[in-house]
């Protein structure tokens, strides 16, 4: 069998590279090699023989698949998407097969481009890497049916099938849609942290034991009128591949389902909604690099064990390098989560990233770090101006709050820029406008007014903790986690740091060090608990070992925020121990906290409670047993496992 392909014109026009596609996504090859083409003729023919695996709601979008696995993208015009379909008549549906040279539809080139669209055609090899060895184009004027490309398949067609076809993911998730009764029984289907979630039209028509024998799967449920097909890890992949089979537009249903879900009319409940929805995208746009922060937070408890126990120098080029390691995921953290914030709320997940690394770029890093303000405005330091005008420029790196408010103001000016910015100068200055505008206002806007919170709250906790100890160690102990969520605690952190140059010991972070005890205790029983998730299982073990040595944010937005209750019966089991911890007035002689820090509450010779480290364990084991068992009978439930709040969104070809 010839290991060749012909790929024909879909329409009279023009060949052209990718290269001059005037869209990135395209002339970058970011969905394989192909040809454009600027039509002079609507009549769109197939290039090649095979069946039709997808049609895009829009229908600017047609999938192909040959019979020697081969995966062809016929993309009609450029950001047509926006045009809602008009433009376009298609004659044929997903499923369908169809010969090279047969009719699929017609698009309207006038309509197009009276909407200011370009009518460029794009066919592209959606599976390059799998199947393609080499492409010749035929460049130039070419007629409708016509050979504009010539492909060279890797291997023989034969072996290319089942490279394609039948790799691991792949073979999965054909068997599963086998089992759930096939595509005319899928409604919509999306997945979270282990599962693929079906909405079927019959959900009588799978058989569990069929469905659990089929390999990759591990479990079966059914909740929420949902078929549940438990992967595990490698879940992302197999949805992957079964969006393949059934078309991207099965998963834009759910975005659309999820739209439509009603809102609450009273002001409350809409307080209620837009916190739940606003937990909702910092968990999911977390969820991503949670396992980098467990890792890294595991790596830097080890480095706290070699400098208290084994005498190792802070000084030393082994502790700098190690340190680094710990700490790298924490200082870019503006930039990997700009990228995964901006991937959930569909702005460019470049431009965002770039927007983390212009926040946290050095020079800017050392304003803050220098601690010189001009003056002070409602309690703000001025310690720079742009263009004469006074600014505050906070510390910005361990940010998360700043980079989802930079995605979602990016997802929203981004179609903004578009229409009015001429479709030749998009390529460079849609980035150049969209990084201004909201790079400058978190610069200059978010960011103080987060500083000028953040400066309100250290001032209240800063009195509250002269007036009761108690009451302070109950309170602060039972808010601080929620201060980190918004980035509202970095006020706090100068006062610990003032506290203990100034005294040598700080009660304010012997009180925050309990916190970070209770949400790591809070995912210990979510680990205790559950039996059939193991991948939650695995996560929640991490994620309570990662907050005993003082890094929380695996423990809060891996697992606690993500099931809600845990979250707060883990910060009520903190405001006990805060109270205890009041109560015995414990106090801390140094900066590291949880279970790992222990030494910081040695107490100096002649200074201090002698008692202070017994008392540290006492706290510590009474936050544990509280925070641990509110969590195991009230937190959380293991269905809750089968109810994400933040079930990621994945953009699809819809969207291009």
């Amino acid at each position: 069998m010839d290991n060749k392909i012909k790929l024909v014109a879909p329409t009279t026009g023009r060949v052209i590279n990718l290269s001059e596609v005037n869209d990135p996504v395209f002339s970058q090859k970011t969905l394989g090699e192909g040809f454009g083409l600027a039509p002079s003729s609507g009549e769109i023919i197939s290039p090649i023989s095979g069946q039709v695996v997808m049609i895009a709601e829009t229908k600017h979008a047609i999938g192909l698949k040959t019979q020697e696995g081969v995966e062809i993208l016929i993309h009609l015009g450029i950001d047509t998407v926006e045009l809602k379909g008009k433009p376009f008549t298609l004659n044929v549906k997903a499923g369908d097969n169809v010969h090279v040279g047969e009719r699929l539809g017609t698009m309207d080139l006038e309509a197009i481009n009276a909407a200011h669209k370009q009518d460029t055609i794009i066919v592209a090899i959606t599976n390059t890497a799998q199947v393609l060895d080499k492409i010749d184009l035929n460049l130039g004027m070419i007629k409708a049916g016509e050979v504009a490309a010539t492909i060279s398949l890797k291997q023989s067609s034969k072996e290319a099938v089942i490279q394609t076809k039948e790799s691991q993911y792949q073979t999965t998730a054909r068997e599963i849609l086998t089992a759930v009764g096939g595509m005319e029984n899928v409604k919509s289907v999306i997945h979270c942290f282990t599962r693929l979630r079906f909405t079927l039209k019959d959900d009588g028509i799978p058989d569990d034991k069929q469905v659990n024998a089929i390999k990759g799967v591990i479990d079966v449920a059914r909740a929420n009128n949902q078929y549940q097909v438990v992967i595990g890890q490698t879940v992302d992949d197999v949805y992957d591949a079964l969006i393949k089979l059934l078309g991207p537009n099965y998963s834009q249903q759910t975005q659309e389902s999820v739209k439509k879900s009603p809102v609450p009319k009273t002001v409350g409940g809409k307080i209620k909604n837009g916190f739940f929805q606003l937990i909702s995208v910092i968990t999911g746009s977390m969820m991503p690099v949670i396992g980098l922060l467990a890792a890294s937070g595991m790596l830097k408890g080890v480095l706290n064990i070699l400098t208290n126990f084994y005498h190792m120098s802070t000084t030393s080029s082994t502790y700098t390098i190690i340190n680094a390691m710990g700490d790298a995921a924490f200082y870019f953290l503006p930039i990997i989560v700009g990228f995964t914030a901006a991937q959930k709320l569909g702005s460019n997940p470049v431009i965002v990233s770039l927007i983390g690394g212009f926040l946290i770029y050095p020079d800017l890093v050392k304003i803050f770090a220098s601690g010189k303000f001009t003056y002070y405005l409602a309690g703000v330091g001025i310690n720079a101006n742009f263009f004469g005008i006074p600014i505050h420029i906070p510390q910005y790196t361990y940010s998360i709050f700043p980079m989802i408010f930079a995605a979602w103001m990016a997802a929203k000016i981004e179609p903004w820029i578009k229409k009015w910015m001429p479709i030749t100068l998009r390529q460079i200055f849609t980035p150049l406008v969209e990084i201004f505008l909201v790079g400058m206002t978190v610069l200059i806007i978010v960011g103080p007014v987060i500083s000028f919170i953040s400066e309100g709250i250290a001032t209240i906790l800063q009195w509250l903790l002269t007036v009761n100890s108690a009451l302070s160690g109950l309170i602060i102990g039972g808010f601080y986690q929620v201060l980190v969520i918004f980035g509202l605690h970095w006020a706090v952190i100068p006062l610990i740091a003032n506290d203990l140059a100034a005294n040598g010991h700080s009660v304010l972070n012997g009180i925050v060090s309990v916190t970070m005890i209770a949400q790591g205790a809070g995912a210990l029983a979510v680990w205790v608990k559950t039996k059939h998730n193991p991948d939650l299982k695995g996560l929640s073990l991490s994620a309570a070992i990662s907050a005993a040595v003082g890094i929380t944010e695996p423990a809060m937005y891996g697992v606690n925020l993500k099931y809600g209750r845990v979250f707060l019966t883990s910060s009520i089991g903190a405001a006990v121990g805060g109270l205890v911890n009041g109560l015995l007035k414990v106090d801390m002689y140094g900066f590291t906290g949880s279970l790992i820090g222990f030494p910081s509450f040695v107490a100096k010779a002649g200074q201090g409670n002698p008692n202070n480290l017994m008392n540290f364990w006492i706290v510590s084991i009474i936050t544990i047993i509280a925070s641990f068992t509110l969590t195991y009978f009230f937190g959380y439930h293991e269905n809750d496992a089968d109810n994400p709040k933040n079930a990621p969104q994945k953009k699809t070809l819809d969207n291009l």
